[in-house]
C-alpha cells in the first residue's frame, strides 16, 4: 500500500463567459468521459472509471458488457480514502479472492485514487483497471494525483457555475416580480410607464401611431365598501382576464393606479383605440359578476388618446390627456368611452 501523496486543495476561479457556459452546458457524463480517456492513454490500461456516487447507475443492470462488469468490480470495493495500488491482484490479500479476480474476466491490476469536494470530503474515486499486472511507479502516482486535482477543480467550477446560473435565474425572477402587480398579475405602474416610453420611441422611429386607454371599473369603490378588499380584488382580476381577451398579445396592460388600468396599444390610431375600448367595455358589461350571494352588473369607463391626434405629445402629456378623457367618460354617467381633447377639464382623477 503506497503512502498518501501530498495534494493541494483545489481552488476555483472561473470567468463566466459564453465559452465557459458552453463548457458547463456539457453533460457530467461527457466531462467525466474526457478524463477517463486521458487516463487510459496516459497509463496504458484497459479502462478508467471515474465514479461519483453510485457507479452502477451509469450502466443498465441487465448489461453484461466488459465496462459494466468492471464497474461492478469497482462498486464492490470500499471507496478509497487514499491512493490504493494493487499491481497484481493475485498477490493482494484484500482482493485476491474476489470472484472477478479468481474468475472471468480475471482482473489483474487495480488502482484507486480519491476525489474530494471543496471541504475535503471524499466523494468518489478514479479507478484504473487492466488484465495484466503492472508496475505503478512514482511518476505514475504523481500523474494520477494531477488528474484528480484537475477533475476536482472542474467539479468545483461546475458547482460554482450552476450556483451562478441559479442566482441569475433568481435575479431574473425577482426583477420580473418587481415589475408585476402582485394581485392582478399585470405590469405595475413603473413597468407600464417604462413600456409606454419604449413603445413611443419605437413607434416614432417607424412612423406609426400609438394609443393609450385609461379604464376603470365603475362599481369598484362600491364593491370594496360593501364586500371588502378581497372581493374587489377578485372582481379586478376577472376584469383583467376580460381585458386580455380584447387586446393583442404585444399590447401592454398595467395597473396605473389603485383602480385604473393603462393599456398601451403600439401602432393603434384613435379609431382603432376606440374600437378596442368599446370591445373591452362591452365584454365587461356582458359578464355580470357573482359576489357572495349578489349578482353584480359591472360596467367600465375608458378614456383614449393616440399620437395620430397628438403627434408631438410626450408620454406624460398623453397620460394626462387619457386621464382627462376618462374623467369625461365618468362624468357622462359611466359605461362610456371618451376621446381625449385639450378642451377637457384639466383635472387628474
Amino acid at each position: 500500500m503506497a503512502s498518501q501523496l501530498d495534494r493541494s486543495n483545489p481552488t476555483t476561479a472561473i470567468q463566466l463567459s459564453s465559452g465557459t457556459g458552453n463548457l458547463f452546458a456539457e453533460s457530467n457524463e461527457s466531462r467525466i468521459a474526457r478524463f477517463e480517456r486521458l487516463a487510459i492513454k496516459l497509463f496504458g490500461v484497459s479502462n478508467c472509471l471515474i465514479h461519483l456516487g453510485d457507479l452502477s447507475a451509469r450502466f443498465d443492470p441487465s448489461e453484461r458488457s466488459m465496462a459494466a462488469i468492471e464497474a461492478m468490480f469497482c462498486a464492490s470495493l470500499v471507496l478509497a480514502k487514499d491512493l490504493f495500488v494493487v499491481e497484481d491482484t493475485t498477490k493482494h490479500h484484500e482482493i485476491t479472492t474476489h470472484p472477478l479476480v479468481t474468475g472471468a474476466p480475471y482482473i489483474r491490476f487495480y488502482v484507486a485514487y480519491p476525489i474530494a469536494d471543496q471541504t475535503g470530503e471524499v466523494i468518489g474515486n478514479i479507478s484504473l483497471i487492466d488484465y495484466q499486472a503492472h508496475a505503478f511507479d512514482d511518476e505514475s502516482r504523481l500523474l494520477l494525483a494531477d488528474i484528480a486535482i484537475l477533475l476536482e477543480r472542474e467539479i468545483a467550477s461546475g458547482i460554482l457555475y450552476q450556483a451562478h446560473q441559479e442566482l441569475v435565474r433568481q435575479n431574473r425572477n425577482l426583477k420580473r416580480e418587481s415589475l408585476i402587480d402582485p394581485i392582478l398579475g399585470t405590469w405595475n405602474k413603473a413597468a407600464i410607464s417604462r413600456s409606454l416610453k419604449i413603445e413611443m420611441e419605437r413607434c416614432h422611429k417607424s412612423e406609426k401611431p400609438l394609443a393609450l386607454i385609461f379604464a376603470t371599473l365603475d362599481q369598484i369603490a362600491q364593491i370594496r365598501d360593501q364586500h371588502g378588499i378581497a372581493f374587489s380584488d377578485m372582481a379586478m382580476i376577472r376584469v383583467v382576464s376580460r381585458i386580455r381577451s380584447c387586446v393583442r398579445p404585444f399590447d401592454a396592460l398595467g395597473r396605473f393606479g389603485n383602480d385604473i388600468f393603462l393599456i398601451v396599444l403600439p401602432g393603434a390610431s384613435t379609431l382603432v383605440a376606440t374600437a378596442v375600448a368599446e370591445r373591452i367595455r362591452i365584454g365587461v358589461m356582458s359578464h355580470p359578476d357573482q359576489i357572495e350571494d349578489e349578482l353584480v352588473h359591472l360596467t367600465m369607463s375608458a378614456g383614449i388618446v393616440s399620437t395620430d391626434m397628438y403627434p408631438d405629445a410626450e408620454p406624460e402629456i398623453l397620460i394626462s390627456l387619457a386621464e382627462k378623457a376618462l374623467l369625461s367618460a365618468k362624468n357622462a354617467g359611466n359605461n362610456h368611452v371618451a376621446q381625449a381633447s385639450f378642451a377637457q377639464p384639466d383635472i387628474i382623477i
